[in-house]
């Protein structure tokens, strides 16, 4: 099988949190990671920090109420691992190519995520179980 796009990196690591504030103590005091940014994405229901290691983010989610999906995960779940999100250069190139495969996507076409990047999710039931993320940074939009 060819690929028309190849991960660029590993974006993130997205962590489920019912607090960013408390959650931060560990994150900031203790490992040691500088926050890069904080903001509300209403669209998605969740509340979002970007902590640095290196060029790649650590990122606490926090809903911003029960019944949006990291409330809904964190319920199922409890806390912890929500997503790994990987770098491309054309999301729309990466999910048509992805989508030809016969794995499922969560977002047929991209939505606003944080620090303006462009998103979509991946199934995870077609992935080992990993809710896989795309992200395409604004300077390669």
């Amino acid at each position: 099988m060819r690929r028309l796009f190849r991960l660029l990196k590993v974006d993130h690591i997205g962590i489920a949190t019912e607090s960013i504030e408390e959650g931060l103590s560990i994150w900031r005091e203790v490992l040691g990671l500088e926050v890069d940014s904080t903001e509300e994405i209403s669209a998605q229901g969740v509340k979002v920090c970007m902590l640095a290691v290196g060029d790649t983010h650590v990122e606490l989610l926090e809903p911003l109420g029960p019944d949006t999906p990291v409330g809904r995960f964190i319920a199922r779940r409890g806390e912890g691992i929500h997503h790994v999100g990987y770098g491309v250069a054309n999301i729309e190139e990466a999910l048509a190519t992805v989508a030809g495969t016969g794995i499922r996507l969560v977002d047929e076409r991209p939505r606003h995520g944080s620090l303006g990047a462009s998103i979509a999710f991946l199934h995870p039931a077609d992935l080992g179980g990993v809710l896989t993320e795309f992200v395409q940074s604004p300077s390669l939009a």
